[in-house]
């Protein structure tokens, strides 16, 4: 079995990967890359991060047994309740760690990007804690269709600055973060949200979400006896939560591991964020990998009911398994998602975000035995999405 966690030293997986990056941030890549490494794994790091974990975010999440869920489906459903994190999801995870990172790296100015907002949430809420200026771009249209998770961050002390270029979503809230942190390097470390970007990001951040898989092999240990399930499954948007979900299994060949992408109003319908059947070989936002472009290399507008999965492209770590055929690849439209949230809402008292809801529309779309093992990542928790979900009641 090949392995597929990490990247080699340059940041590939496979052929997906590396640092494509303008001269001026070369500087603070190539720090990052010499640094992560040694800083993340030294006992002094891995104490207080690990304290936070516990005692700050929550950890560890809780690995439930979905009974209802499982009788409709005819198998076992197990969720693994990112939702119940501080905040409100996995964001935190990784916000934490790179804020923590930041801070022994000497920067005091935060950046980042986000499209749902919890990213945007959880580096806010990071910075409080940790004492450093943040500041959060993003989409004008995120904006608008997320306003709790805005008014949250300006309550943590964060400034949220709109990108109003282009589709006004996640891509233009990125390509916003990525000028700022051109022009303020020397102070600046820009926190980004999932596995995307130049190296060593999308690793980086695949270490600190991989506690979701770690907890996972432990809890099902205790519950029955085994490390590994038959399934994992996680939305994915650019990638994060369904990195740290596949992350301790994606060596282990017994487990098959199915990611779920963002249909949109379907495939062919030109409104979709489903990158592995629209998706080519380029460059987006400083790493290679699958990008939804025309011919000339233009990035096609995405479109996604969720706003963190409304994302161009997804991270060199999954196109790897991609190519590899190690995962399974499902699009699930946007009335599939809200189908699926309604139903985990009725059945077993959750209501997921609606990125999780993707995740849980594969039920669905696939049959189980009766005695597999299934674990599903509920990545986040749905009240940031109430508003559409009273629209659909509404209707």
């Amino acid at each position: 079995m090949k392995n597929y966690k990490n990247p080699d030293e340059n940041g590939y997986y496979g052929e997906f990967g590396g640092a494509f990056i303008p001269e001026m941030l070369y500087p603070n890549v190539e720090e990052l890359q010499e640094n992560y490494l040694t800083i993340i794994e030294s006992e002094d790091f891995q104490n207080e991060y690990q304290d936070l974990l516990k005692n700050y975010v929550g950890r560890a999440t809780p690995l439930y047994f979905a009974k209802n869920l499982s009788e409709k489906y005819q198998t076992k459903i197990y969720l693994k309740r990112e939702d119940l994190n501080h905040t409100g999801a996995h964001k935190i995870n990784n916000a934490l760690g790179q804020v923590l990172l930041a801070k022994r790296l000497g920067k005091t100015r935060i950046i980042a990007e986000t499209g749902a907002g919890q990213h945007g949430v959880a580096t806010a809420t990071a910075c409080a804690l940790l004492g450093l200026e943040c500041i959060v771009y993003m989409g004008e249209v995120d904006i608008a269709r997320q306003a709790p998770n805005v008014g949250r961050m300006k309550m943590l002390g964060a400034e949220v600055i709109p990108a109003t270029s282009g589709s006004k979503t996640l891509k233009d809230a990125v390509n916003e973060a990525l000028r700022d942190w051109i022009n303020h390097s020397a102070t600046t470390h820009y926190v980004i949200g999932s596995v995307v970007g130049p190296h060593p990001f999308p690793d980086l951040v695949a270490r600190f979400q991989s506690v979701i898989s770690k907890e996972i092999k432990e809890q099902l240990y205790e519950q029955i006896g085994i490390q590994n399930p038959d399934y994992v499954i996680a939305c994915l948007g650019g990638g994060s939560n369904a990195a740290g979900t596949f992350y301790h299994f994606v060596n282990e060949k017994n487990v098959k591991i199915i990611a779920a992408e963002a249909g949109g109003l379907g495939v062919k319908s030109g409104k979709s964020a489903a990158t592995t059947f629209l998706g080519t070989l380029g460059v987006l936002h400083g790493s290679k990998s699958l990008v939804m472009q025309t011919k000339d290399g233009q990035v096609i507008e995405p479109h996604s009911i969720s706003a963190g999965l409304d994302y161009p492209g997804i991270g060199p770590f999954h196109a790897h398994l991609f190519q590899e055929n190690r995962a399974a690849f499902f699009s699930i439209n946007d009335d599939e998602a809200l189908q699926s949230a309604f139903e985990l809402t009725k059945l077993e008292g959750i209501i997921p975000a609606l990125e999780s809801a993707h995740a849980l529309a594969i039920l669905g779309k696939k049959k189980f035995k009766e005695t597999d093992v299934v674990v599903i990542c509920l990545s986040g928790r749905g009240d940031k999405d109430m508003e559409m979900y009273l629209r659909k009641i509404k209707s």
